[in-house]
């Protein structure tokens, strides 16, 4: 086992100077920044879809929006439920325990295959939902078109993030970001064939899209299943071996740590799939805009979600470890770093809007001047909720290292959808601020949500969150 600064837990004895907060941030800075880099690598496979889509004009591009917004309600719950296999990794190796580690691995992939056909069959109804949410025709086609060859990406998608999980909590990211960094090759060559034709292909546009995406989730899988089974340092864990064995303690175990988590993602993703529903029905220019700003915003949050994965983990083996003092600063130091990001991304989308919506949507073309109009005013509200966006997943990842995910579930729902929507519903169509404000809604509902989960992670003693107190 590694012990350098990085991966060994930080000490119980209950000291908290100075050095040994600066020891915390490099430790949470050497284990996150591969995965910061990853994660934008990963959103870089949708902005790479989200640009293309934008090339075959803003109709297209709403088509997409929808289809993916779809998708990703159901898919990014299923991602959040299996990224405890993070935590539990993590925890049972700071507990000295490789026999969990393993039973952990195996159970994983057993929930990635049932959650995977509980969603296919909710997937392919794309069409009946969207037309009872008042959408244009032409999108639903379109959309149809798109989901129904996307929706297979689910399987193999979710059980690339149980391996991604198990080599975070081992230290092992580079290898994400290597292959994430290849997806993202594989997924701009793919989509410039299969969008446009180029190559020889036959130009199939959104269809084109679905199948690059499905093929390149099938890489990710298969590329890192392939160097968790062949590496010699993870050969020992037999992840594989008597696979179809089971192991419902674990799997259940698994099923009730991370369902919260999954509700909780899938409370936010909802909240913002609804925007998009909010945006399709103000016009195709508004969900355009919001298309584009969307993507700003979602780029931006891949850094606090990255360092929230690394949070998650130095938590996870401080509480593994019995260290209360090390969790103190595992959370605390994760918070400090993220918010000092989140303030500069905020400065950034305030003063430089009108150069980011540029970057999507055709600046010469006079067929697009209200769509970059819009988008640039919405980026600029985008920027204002950087820091509560910050916040809330940042203390979400701390309170995971800890296990503690039905409380946070139940705080999502109330900040999403008793603060968030109807602020949104109110001022973007009562009151017809429009676009501007639903985002409002976004924003109210997010800075609920990371005052209150924030709270609570101080409160994590008073709660009994931490790990006992070691005998004397």
């Amino acid at each position: 086992m590694m012990t350098n600064e990085a991966t060994a837990p930080a000490s119980g004895d209950g000291k908290t100077s100075f050095s040994h907060w600066i020891a915390e941030m490099r430790a949470l800075l050497s284990l996150g920044a591969p995965l910061i880099l990853a994660q934008l690598a990963q959103n870089a496979l949708f902005t790479t879809d989200v640009i293309m889509m934008g090339w075959l004009g803003p109709e297209s591009l709403a088509a997409g929006m929808l289809a993916t917004a779809f998708m990703n309600t159901f898919m990014i719950g299923g991602i959040a439920m299996l990224s405890v296999v993070a935590a539990l990794v993590a925890q049972a190796r700071g507990a000295g325990d490789s026999k969990g580690v393993r039973r952990t691995v195996r159970q994983g992939l057993w929930v990635a295959i049932a959650v995977s056909l509980v969603l296919w069959p909710i997937l392919w109804q794309v069409r009946p939902v969207l037309s009872a949410l008042g959408q244009a025709p032409v999108a639903i086609d379109r959309a149809e078109e798109y989901v129904h060859v996307a929706m297979w990406l689910v399987l193999p998608g979710l059980c690339y993030v149980v391996f991604r999980s198990f080599l975070s909590a081992l230290q092992q990211t580079r290898v994400i970001l290597l292959v994430t960094i290849g997806a993202v090759a594989l997924n701009a060559l793919l989509n410039w064939a299969l969008i446009f034709g180029n190559f020889g292909m036959p130009r199939l546009e959104l269809r084109g899209a679905a199948i690059a995406t499905l093929i390149v989730n099938i890489f990710m899988f298969a590329a890192l299943a392939f160097y968790a089974v062949r590496h010699r340092r993870f050969r020992r864990y037999h992840v594989f071996a008597r696979f179809w064995r089971a192991d419902w303690q674990r799997f259940l175990a698994i099923i009730r740590v991370g369902a919260p988590i999954g509700f909780m993602v899938l409370a936010e993703v909802a909240l913002f799939s609804m925007a998009a529903v909010l945006m399709g029905r103000l016009g195709t220019n508004e969900l355009a805009a919001h298309a584009v700003a969307l993507q700003c915003a979602s780029t931006a949050f891949m850094v606090p979600l990255g360092l929230s994965q690394a949070t998650t983990v130095r938590v996870g083996l401080a509480y593994g470890a019995g260290d209360r003092a090390g969790v103190a600063r595992a959370g605390w130091g994760a918070m400090i770093v993220t918010l000092a990001f989140m303030t500069t991304t905020c400065l950034l989308f305030i003063f430089y809007s009108d150069a980011l919506v540029g970057l999507f949507l055709d600046q010469d073309d006079p067929a697009n001047f209200e769509a970059l109009r819009l988008a640039a005013t919405y980026v600029v509200i985008g920027g204002i909720f950087q820091l509560v966006d910050g916040a809330q997943v940042s203390a979400a990842g701390a309170l995971r290292g800890l296990s503690d995910t039905t409380a946070p579930m139940i705080i999502a729902l109330l900040g999403y959808w008793a603060v968030g929507f109807p602020i949104a519903w109110i001022a973007g169509i009562v009151l017809d601020w429009r676009g501007v404000g639903v985002w409002l809604g976004l924003a109210g509902g997010l800075a609920f949500v990371a005052v209150v989960l924030t709270t609570r992670f101080a409160m994590r003693e008073r709660l009994g969150l931490l790990p006992p107190l070691p005998a004397q």
